[in-house]
């Protein structure tokens, strides 16, 4: 595959859409009641807005995604609050230097999010700069973060680095990610998650 271009936002959003309600329901049962969430841009962490929506109560989301933002927006004890910056037509994704001062000026419980590929040694990597410093920003102000990643993302190649896989707290993942990757999880002491094993 191209390490410039993402596959559309629908045939991202219909692939995988199982896995995607797997790792979705996996990661909302390590998030309680009455918290605050940053969920950032990706059709997982929308997945993820589904699975919360189901039985999750009093919930304060922070997101930079229009369609998790209408996902959660019907829950009338949930506080939902969307980001400043631009709308990317492609797959609602809220992007720039506005979206990160938004960010900054909030700290909260959990932040939830997705890397579109994943280095042998760790790295997670993003195709779009403007998205990556979003999720970077949400990552400072959070006291607790949580990566989702999908089998088909490691050894995808893109372009620009997010952060190293142990700089996450929890890791969840549809099945399991190749060794080299978990033994770094298991040595940092980063509980890993998968949704088949």
């Amino acid at each position: 595959g191209s390490s410039v271009q993402n596959e559309d936002y629908d045939t991202r959003k219909n692939k995988l859409q199982s896995e995607k309600a797997h790792i979705a329901d996996l990661i909302a049962e390590h998030i309680p009641d009455n918290v605050s969430l940053f969920m950032s841009i990706g059709t997982t962490i929308e997945a993820v807005a589904l699975a919360l929506v189901k039985n999750h109560k009093n919930l304060c989301i922070i997101t930079n995604n229009i369609h998790v933002a209408s996902i959660v927006s019907g829950r009338p004890d949930y506080t939902v609050i969307i980001t400043s910056g631009v709308v990317r037509p492609v797959d609602g994704g809220i992007t720039g230097v506005a979206t990160i001062d938004f960010i900054n000026q909030f700290k909260v419980d959990y932040a939830i999010l997705g890397a579109s590929g994943i280095e042998a040694d760790g790295s997670l990597l993003d195709f779009d700069f403007k998205e990556v410093s979003v999720m970077q920003a949400m990552m400072q102000n959070a006291r607790t973060r949580y990566l989702s990643v999908e089998h088909n993302q490691t050894g995808r190649t893109a372009l620009v680095r997010v952060a190293a896989i142990t700089e996450f707290d929890k890791v969840f993942s549809d099945r399991p990610l190749p060794a080299a990757v978990e033994k770094q999880l298991q040595d940092g002491g980063i509980p890993f998650y998968s949704a088949e094993r």
